[in-house]
């Protein structure tokens, strides 16, 4: 007899219907697997087989046959145990096939009956009613993340015989519904760095919430102890929540990436991600057989901190040029391309030479010219153009370092980045996909960053003197649109370009 099971596949961030067609016919015992299933689903016949004998079903000693479709598409995971053991016990009339076609399933099954949570839930929720389903069958862990999704209705089950009475009797079932507290224990569980309890730094400090309020990427440059990181650790306390279609955004990315496991329904928080310099390219924009998104798609709508910038290798800086520039990585392999979301914010920090100290007014430089040059030489001029606000990070003085002022609160500065941000998203809206100032484009700054005659002789002089790339003058303007915002004037004057020409002032440092 012949079952079909409809399932689905992850292709990138989006997701892709399949079918499970189960054929039991006469001939030697055994299963047969076809339509490209990686190593994972071949090993699922034996799995599935103990899986039924131990739930107390009748494994059908005959030939058995399961094809995936469509048979092109490369198909893999533990997430087609489910269907695959559904198949065979509709085929082997054990359950009814009546309801097959209208439900989805995906799960990994334990030798024992019970369901185990997969990763990639998310896209395929959302893209479920594209793909003619009137709901999903799937492990309870995985049920939470799966009912974000409005007007889908989703059934989480513990064990297969839970699934098995579903078929049955679906009427005695009722669709999980979303479970607001786990949202709000995300939402009061922000981050616990707080920006009153940096010292001095007040260049630095004003630097995170021009960064905060505009999206601009930020470099911290400073000697041993100045409290780069510290600062740069802070940027997310004051930075606006995520909107709920942000959310989904995020969300998706990190179910396919298998971090929602544990996590609730809806990822709350803006990311934060650091990964260490010994990182690999493909870790960080992302890659494998089966592309999987890499730290800045995990990053996506967050932050992106690089610490020690200039111990990265220079090959792997360079693939953040062109996700810097358009928001996106494509991953390109043999048999197909994906694209990843990448509008991510970078910060880094760095030292300014091998010893740490060049520029110190306490400690002096042990380094040569040429270690200075070799060491800033594994930064390029295009990565540093992509930098909008470069900032000097002196060390504290002894004065500084033993009083114990209170500074101004995260939530406070929080408010003021909110603010800006909502002067801009009223000045785009009739832009479909600009959501800061660091996203404009030329055309955008024609139009909203209109230069006076003291502002225009302002940066062309700054363009002259500093060797600025118009890439760089582009940003310098974005830049002052966001002092502008933070200022609440709708008319970008020179007070605003001046401030943000001084975030250019670093030197190659030779």
């Amino acid at each position: 007899m012949l079952a079909r099971v409809w399932s689905a596949s992850i292709v990138g961030i989006d997701a892709v219907k399949v079918g499970v067609e189960v054929d039991i016919s006469g001939g030697l015992p055994g299963i047969v697997v076809l339509g490209l299933p990686d190593s994972a689903i071949q090993e699922s016949r034996e799995r599935v087989k103990a899986t039924l004998k131990n739930a107390g079903f009748a494994f059908p000693m005959r030939k058995i046959v399961i094809n995936l479709t469509p048979a092109d598409l490369r198909k893999e995971g533990p997430c087609f145990d489910l269907p695959i053991s559904v198949g065979i016990l509709a085929a082997s009339e054990q359950v009814s096939a009546d309801l097959l076609g209208d439900y989805l399933f995906l799960g990994e099954v334990s030798l024992d009956g019970t369901l185990r949570p997969v990763a990639g839930v998310l896209p395929i929720a959302a893209n479920a009613q594209k793909m003619g389903i009137a709901g999903l069958v799937l492990p309870a862990d995985n049920a939470q993340e799966a009912s974000v999704v409005q007007g889908l209705a989703v059934y989480g089950c513990k064990h297969l015989s839970d699934v098995v009475n579903f078929l049955s009797n679906p009427g005695r079932y009722k669709p999980v519904q979303m479970d607001d507290t786990v949202e709000t224990l995300h939402i009061t569980s922000l981050h616990s760095a707080d920006l009153q309890d940096v010292k001095g730094q007040a260049h630095a400090r004003r630097a995170l919430e021009i960064a905060a309020a505009g999206g601009h990427n930020l470099i911290f440059v400073g000697p041993p102890g100045s409290g780069k990181t510290m600062l740069a650790r802070r940027l997310p306390g004051i930075l606006p929540p995520l909107s709920f279609a942000e959310s989904l955004e995020v969300t998706r990315i990190h179910s396919v990436a298998g971090l929602l496991k544990n996590r609730g329904s809806l990822v709350r928080d803006r990311p934060f991600r650091s990964p260490h310099h010994s990182a690999s390219g493909p870790s960080l924009v992302g890659g494998g057989t089966f592309p999987r998104p890499g730290e800045i798609s995990l990053s996506h709508r967050g932050i992106l901190f690089l610490d020690e910038l200039t111990e990265f290798k220079r090959d792997v800086l360079e693939f953040l040029r062109q996700p810097l520039e358009d928001g996106y990585v494509t991953i390109s392999r043999t048999k197909q391309s994906v694209m990843f979301p990448a509008q991510f914010t970078l910060v880094a920090s760095t030292n300014p030479c091998p010893c740490g100290y060049y520029g110190d007014t306490i400690q002096q430089c042990t380094c040569s010219p040429r270690q200075r040059e070799q060491y800033w030489a594994k930064l390029s001029g295009p990565l540093m153009d992509r930098i909008d606000l470069q900032v000097a990070v002196n060390r504290l003085k002894p004065e500084e370092i033993t009083q114990q002022p209170t500074g101004e609160a995260s939530i406070s500065v929080r408010q003021r980045v909110q603010q800006a941000r909502d002067r801009a998203i009223t000045r785009f809206q009739e832009e479909v996909n600009l959501r800061c100032n660091a996203q404009m484009q030329s055309r955008h700054l024609q139009k909203w960053c209109k230069l006076d005659d003291a502002s225009r002789n302002l940066l062309e002089a700054a363009i002259r003197k500093l060797g600025l790339s118009a890439r760089a003058s582009d940003r310098v303007l974005k830049v002052g649109r966001t002092i502008a915002d933070l200022a609440g004037e709708d008319e970008l004057k020179a007070n605003h370009v001046a401030e943000a020409i001084q975030y250019r002032t670093i030197d190659r440092m030779q």
